[in-house]
């Protein structure tokens, strides 16, 4: 059983932080805010070592590359950009007029890029040349949120109409829909070992489905709002969620049941991450900070 307490508090954006996510090695945290900068942190210091800009509107995702060198941010300006971690450069951007991009995120092998859009998207992006190789298009309403399965062959996808879908990679073929949430589906992610998905919603709920019939395995219940984020650990035993209610809550994978809940946020908590070594944990919240656990 995982407790965590709380380490250190981050400052510095001056507006609502959307997301937070850990390196590859464990060593920094790149942050994204509705203050339109991408910042990144040494965890150990708590000290700010780049601040990016170039957005003209709100950055609704960041990610780091899977050799750490590079940031992926994507923003309501409707672009999405590759920044050197090293030198805080802008080193590409990618645009397609797309109303704002909800998410981008790398593939496990760093190669491609998969992005989400209001515009009931998705599309997935040559790194390199910068170029789209492919839109898949089925979701009925706003594409909240894309992430690859640890293989990087399939995409799975949270959508304002309350569904999730699993998607080929390559293809773009529908290979399944998960339904069962009664509002929006704001996250979906693969378990580590890609048999599961996790998923949370408006309607307060996290839900866990089998990958390959569909089918919804559990169904987890506490938060008193919607919750907007959630993470597998690193061994998939664990759970941790971020809500509107302002907190955020550690979940049994097995049990189905909360193991803690940690407060402290002033606001509502909207960015959830958790280290490769699942020991260090962190939260973003309207409350402007970043609140780093242990």
């Amino acid at each position: 059983v995982k407790h965590f307490r709380l380490l250190k508090v981050l400052n510095g954006h001056s507006f609502w932080v959307s997301c937070a996510k850990f390196s590859p090695d464990g060593t920094k945290l790149v942050s994204g805010s509705f203050d339109k900068t991408v910042r990144i942190w040494d965890i150990k210091s708590g000290r700010e070592l780049q601040l990016l800009e170039g957005h003209s509107d709100w950055v609704s995702d960041v990610q780091f590359s899977p050799d750490g060198t590079m940031v992926v941010s994507c923003s309501k300006d409707q672009t999405i950009r590759l920044w050197d971690v090293q030198t805080g450069m802008e080193l590409r951007q990618l645009e397609e007029r797309a109303k704002a991009i909800t998410s981008a995120q790398f593939s496990p092998d760093g190669k491609t890029l998969a992005s989400s859009s209001l515009d009931q998207t998705i599309r997935v992006w040559d790194v390199n040349s910068g170029l789209s190789l492919g839109h898949f298009r089925g979701h009925a309403n706003d594409i909240n949120n894309v992430q690859f399965s640890p293989d990087g062959r399939q995409i799975v996808s949270a959508s304002h109409d309350q569904t999730i879908r699993i998607w080929d990679a390559h293809s773009g073929e529908k290979l399944n829909e998960l339904v069962g949430h009664s509002n929006i589906v704001w996250k979906a992610q693969f378990s580590p070992d890609g048999k599961t998905i996790v998923s949370c919603s408006r309607d307060k709920t996290i839900r866990i489905w089998d990958t390959h019939s569909g089918k919804e395995l559990k169904t987890l219940q506490g938060h008193a709002n919607a919750v907007i984020d959630v993470k597998f650990s690193p061994d998939g035993t664990t759970l941790v969620s971020g809500s509107y209610d302002h907190t955020v809550r550690v979940w049994d994978v097995n049990l189905g049941h909360e193991i803690q809940r940690l407060e402290g946020h002033s606001n509502c908590v909207i960015g959830i991450d958790i280290s490769p070594n699942g020991k260090l944990m962190a939260s973003s919240s309207w409350d402007k900070t970043i609140r780093l656990w242990e």
